[in-house]
């Protein structure tokens, strides 16, 4: 069964470019004009993932980002034609697992959706926990426990948490992370690795101002306390 793709925008040229390029990689497409319409298809069609503008008319995709977060965790590159770091960072944040600035290749897209669509394929391999402190990360099942209760982490942050506890103590580099966690790696991205780590560390820190897991490696990057 081929993946499908959700695109929402309100410019019905860029909407048909896109699709165009997704249907010849062989995705289901299907579209809203805005974040409102967007609810309903994402609801009725459950996309494996969204291609999401974030200035739209009747409802924005700040909106549409926000509501569609608190019931499905459903991966979404942002679209926004903000040249600064401003309204990246600030999806990030609220759950967004990747972003593109317009204008933009179509290729480049469809590289983005196919790197972003790759991690949730399931694994092959059987299942494998790893376990530390209070943590308990079945990659598998994709799932983290933490004292036997349930934490829901975004693709991105599971898979840096995976790639850190997979390899306690080792300091990795924001490049080597975005490497091994999107498949692609360039600078001027890898701060976006900080946004992500920040909203991990809120989700499984007891106290997220002093890190007991996720480690920071000052001049390098990040690591997983090897002493759990």
């Amino acid at each position: 069964m081929s993946k499908s793709i959700l695109v929402v925008d309100d410019e019905a040229r860029l909407v048909n470019l896109v699709r165009g390029y997704l249907e010849q990689e062989g995705y289901t497409v299907f579209s809203a004009t805005n974040g409102r319409e967007a609810l309903f298809v994402a609801r009725e069609e459950r996309p494996d993932l969204i291609v999401l503008d974030l200035m739209m008319p009747e409802m924005d995709g700040w909106e549409f980002l926000r509501l569609h977060r608190q019931e499905y965790t459903t991966p979404i590159i942002m679209l926004t034609a903000r040249i600064d770091d401003i309204d990246k960072v600030a999806g990030l944040e609220m759950g967004a697992d990747d972003y593109i600035t317009k204008p933009f290749s179509p290729r480049e897209l469809v590289a983005r959706v196919r790197a972003v669509l790759r991690r949730t394929e399931p694994a092959v391999e059987k299942s494998v926990i790893l376990r530390a402190g209070d943590l308990e990360l079945d990659q598998t099942a994709r799932s983290l426990m933490i004292k036997e209760n349930y934490v829901e982490l975004t693709r991105m942050e599971f898979d840096l948490l995976q790639t850190l506890m997979s390899n306690p103590g080792r300091a990795f580099n924001r490049l080597e992370l975005l490497e091994r966690t999107q498949g692609y790696a360039y600078d001027g991205y890898e701060r976006t690795v900080d946004v992500h780590i920040k909203n991990l560390r809120k989700k499984i820190e007891p106290d997220p101002s002093k890190p007991l897991y996720v480690l920071t490696s000052f001049g390098v990057g990040y690591r997983f306390n090897p002493e759990l």
